[in-house]
């Protein structure tokens, strides 16, 4: 089939590595011009996954509406802050009979949309699958054996998806809980700076334990008041990005975090990143959405409030801490 993978990131750079080891035609677009020369030259990402060579046959261009018509399937690997700017202009081409897949993580600040909202009002009733879960690039990219779901409102879509993708270390299962799936990997960015702060300020083990448990709780607690399915939040869009996102040495989302429990500033930390770390935005959309659902989610709330407000991380934890006791179940029966 023939493919074209719109943002050379990390994940994008490793998604179109492993279509073309599926003997699929592949093109990579990459944005900067100056940078898809450097792509070309040395057949290596080495601003976002180092060390890991980009095999000659995959197409590397700058030339967006060659991306978008010469290939049958689009798959989406921009920052969520970009997306519907690349939508805008995709729009401009023939793209009414592609199959789009999205393996962008995030929640418009503006709209509060999901990114196949986002498409689906850019971009019409068009073939949409969603590919998410725990999958760090440089781990995919090393070939180390890693699980992520598949999900449409068609679930032939996103079992085709599952068969064009899948490999030996790569295994994707399918789902048609949209909604569950792009929430939950959204909003576990947020959970996850929580998180880097907890490291940061070197709290412990238990710590961490209740904030992923309790982070699951906000999450589900949104995500089903928005029509997503229980379930999908226990799955690997779920509790499994969650877990790698929280833990993983790798995660951009943690590592912000953890910069901003040992002091420093929020502009100082993402000027020193090459990559985006999704969770900064996401945690106003998350705080936006818990207001707008009027749903208690106490951990993004604190999180809005130390990137947003300026909040003592500190003061954040003690807050969380001394909040009134209640049951553990009461998240588990609220409506």
């Amino acid at each position: 089939m023939k493919f074209s993978v719109i943002g050379a990131g990390g994940w994008g750079t490793t998604l179109a590595i492993i279509l073309n080891e599926k003997g699929h035609n592949v093109i990579l677009y990459e944005y900067f011009s100056d940078y898809c020369k450097v792509l070309n030259e040395k057949r290596e990402n080495i601003k976002f996954l180092k060390g890991i060579k980009i095999p000659e046959n995959i197409k590397i261009i700058n030339d967006l509406k060659a991306a978008i018509e010469n290939s049958e399937y689009i798959l989406l690997a921009t920052p969520s802050h970009v997306l519907r700017k690349f939508l805008k202009k995709i729009k401009k081409f023939n793209y009414k009979q592609k199959v789009f897949i999205s393996v962008v993580k995030g929640i418009e600040q503006k709209t509060l949309m999901t990114m196949s909202e986002i498409i689906k009002q850019e971009l019409g009733n068009v073939k949409i699958v969603v590919l998410s879960g725990p999958s760090l690039a440089p781990e995919v990219a090393r070939k180390i054996p890693t699980t992520v779901v598949a999900a449409s409102e068609d679930l032939k879509f996103a079992e085709k998806v599952q068969q064009m993708l899948s490999t030996n270390y790569f295994r994707i299962y399918t789902n048609n809980d949209v909604k569950g799936v792009e929430l939950g990997g959204s909003l576990k960015n947020v959970i996850a700076i929580a998180a880097g702060i907890l490291d940061g300020i070197k709290t412990g083990d238990n710590t961490k334990a209740a904030l992923i448990t309790r982070g699951l709780a906000e999450i589900k607690r949104l995500g089903v008041k928005m029509g997503a399915h229980n379930d999908t939040f226990y799955g690997l869009s779920g509790l499994g990005d969650l877990v790698v996102t929280c833990e993983g040495k790798l995660s951009r989302n943690r590592t912000v975090g953890e910069q901003l429990g040992k002091g420093k500033k929020l502009k100082e930390i993402l000027k020193n990143m090459e990559m985006v770390a999704e969770g900064v935005k996401t945690a106003y959309s998350a705080y936006k959405l818990s207001k707008k659902y009027d749903i208690e989610m106490p951990i993004t709330k604190e999180v809005y409030e130390v990137i947003y407000k300026n909040k003592s991380p500190l003061k954040s934890i003690a807050d969380l801490m001394s909040r009134t006791l209640k049951s553990e179940k009461e998240f588990l029966i609220k409506k």
